[in-house]
């Protein structure tokens, strides 16, 4: 004998739950709309010709560090020769060729701590007389870089570089395409986050706003407290540095965690008018995991979501918007098209792996700076040629990626 099961609003705990799965929907839309805003509409007015106003001769570059000596010497080597001011700020001491270490004592004492501490005691320390001071993580390696435009802020685009997990190598695709967004920023008062691992930024601007702020984003700290104290202009340049995928997905959730936990401690810094824009970000992110839920729930009980038949259409709309971000970081990437397939049906995986960590901050956000761990140049070398025995086209590459040059890192499993 069949036994009809009650319908949904007599069953308190589903009712909760719909709801529940309905805010996550509306939350996740909101942010996914908002993108959709930033790409299509206020990206408009980029220019893609850099309009290139201030040489290398007007740069300082400064890489950050703890102590790992052969990353950053390939980050030196991968510089520009017409670059000649460059200085290695780091933690211990470390021989680099080409460049000049400063090492900050231990005695230093500033409101900001670990990174930030580093870069204020480099404010504060390190001889400038450039126009501009051009940071770099110790694992960016600098591509297409003759000049800047003239602009208080000048964000350099990103494309992680495969290190052995391909997991992780995939959540970096996915994050890469949304972080296609940054082609809106130009258009907001306050640029909604920033990539310090190659970041230019004006020295008066900088001695101005200092660093010297309790937080652990401080690349995104200071651009906020800067278009706070004064009206900003922010360019944007489509460089693509090349920097590292974390090595482990443990590592990238630490990482993740980091990141949440300090956008969510910084939010104060931002207008009221901006804090629900970033709220139904921070939550949207941790939360899209339930995406892909959200459209199984609705197909596998039909009218048991809502009343309203538009649920499945706009469920299933959001998980292809999460595909769409899998595309556009295709795109960056410049993957050959019959690549595609594999990194869009693994797109769920991607999206769930890349917001558990932010999942973990929401939950229990973290304080501490934690340097998410690096390899080698010649072990990324290694990596890639172990993982596909006809993935380098030109053996000679081994030297040059020694040496630092940034074609060499283009010979990654996934990699054209």
């Amino acid at each position: 004998m069949l036994v009809a099961l009650p319908t949904l609003p007599d069953r308190p705990l589903l009712v909760a739950l719909v709801a529940l799965l309905w805010l996550a929907l509306v939350l996740y839309g909101a942010s996914a709309g908002w993108w959709l805003v930033e790409t299509l509409v206020l990206s408009w007015g980029w220019r893609a010709d850099r309009a290139e106003r201030w040489g290398l001769d007007e740069v300082q570059v400064r890489i950050l560090t703890v102590d790992a000596e052969a990353v950053v010497q390939g980050t030196v080597d991968a510089l520009p020769e017409a670059v000649t001011d460059v200085h290695v700020i780091a933690e211990r001491d470390v021989d680099v060729d080409g460049a000049v270490v400063d090492v900050v004592p231990d005695s230093f004492d500033c409101t900001a701590t670990n990174k930030g501490r580093a870069l204020e005691w480099a404010r504060r320390n390190v001889d400038c007389d450039r126009e501009y001071v051009l940071y770099l993580d110790e694992d960016t390696l600098v591509t297409e870089l003759t000049g800047l435009p003239d602009a208080d802020v000048v964000q350099f685009t990103e494309k992680p570089i495969y290190t052995g997990s391909r997991l992780t190598y995939l959540c970096e695709v996915f994050r890469i395409g949304y972080q296609f967004e940054q082609f809106g920023f130009h258009r907001l008062r306050y640029p909604l986050y920033a990539w310090g691992g190659g970041v230019a930024i004006r020295h008066g601007l900088e001695q101005s706003i200092t660093w010297d702020a309790r937080t652990i984003t401080e690349d995104t700290n200071f651009v906020w407290r800067a278009a706070d104290e004064r009206s900003i202009s922010y360019r944007l340049v489509d460089a693509r540095f090349r920097n590292q995928a974390p090595p482990s997905v443990w590592a990238m959730l630490k990482q993740r965690r980091r990141w949440i936990s300090g956008t969510m401690r910084d939010d104060a810094a931002l207008p009221l008018r901006y804090r629900p824009l970033a709220f139904t970000r921070v939550v949207a992110w941790a939360l899209s995991p339930l995406v892909p839920l959200l459209v199984v729930g609705a197909y596998a009980f039909p009218g048991s979501a809502a009343t309203l038949d538009s649920y499945v259409a706009l469920s299933t709309a959001l998980l292809g918007i999460l595909v769409l971000y899998t595309l556009a970081g295709l795109v960056a990437y410049r993957k050959h098209p019959l690549l595609w397939p594999v990194f869009l049906l693994a797109t769920p995986v991607g999206v769930v792996l890349h917001a558990l960590g932010a999942m973990w901050g929401l939950v229990r956000p973290v304080d501490t700076f934690e340097v998410t761990e690096k390899v080698a140049p010649a072990t990324i070398e290694r990596v890639n040629a172990g993982l596909e025995e006809g993935a380098i086209a030109d053996h000679d590459g081994s030297e040059r990626l020694i040496r630092g040059s940034p074609e060499a890192f283009e010979w990654t499993v996934f990699d054209d």
